[in-house]
């Protein structure tokens, strides 16, 4: 079994800064892709950012130039530096990653999330 768990959410005021980190553990052959999705009441979970194997990243619109992701291959982690947040980040983040657990089967799979809190 796979297992990834968040840490690094809490209630910060806009403008100010937050790292979170999602540790995978369990039977793990290789990790793809990793990457953190958001989810809040008013929205429908939405793509932040993704990192391949290789490095190369992707992110929201709406975190370009204020997020940046960041992997650890061999402690198996990936982590998410959140800058200048403002309210309209409040939500649920959620660690998401694409891990082969043997050298024929893989799947994707979610942390249980981590809350960021932005208050004005």
């Amino acid at each position: 079994q796979v297992q990834l768990l968040e840490t690094g959410g809490g209630l910060v005021h806009a403008g100010e800064s937050l790292r979170l980190s999602c540790v995978v553990s369990g039977s793990i052959f290789r990790i793809e892709n990793m990457g953190w999705y958001r989810q809040s009441p008013e929205k429908q979970r939405e793509l932040v950012a993704t990192i391949t194997s290789g490095g190369s990243t992707n992110y929201a619109d709406s975190v370009k130039g204020r997020f940046t992701i960041s992997r650890d291959s061999a402690k198996k982690t990936v982590h998410l530096q959140m800058n200048s947040l403002n309210p309209e980040d409040t939500a649920d983040y959620h660690c998401n990653a694409i891990v082969w657990t043997t050298a024929r089967e893989f799947k994707e799979y979610w942390g249980q999330g981590t809350q960021v809190s932005v208050s004005s």
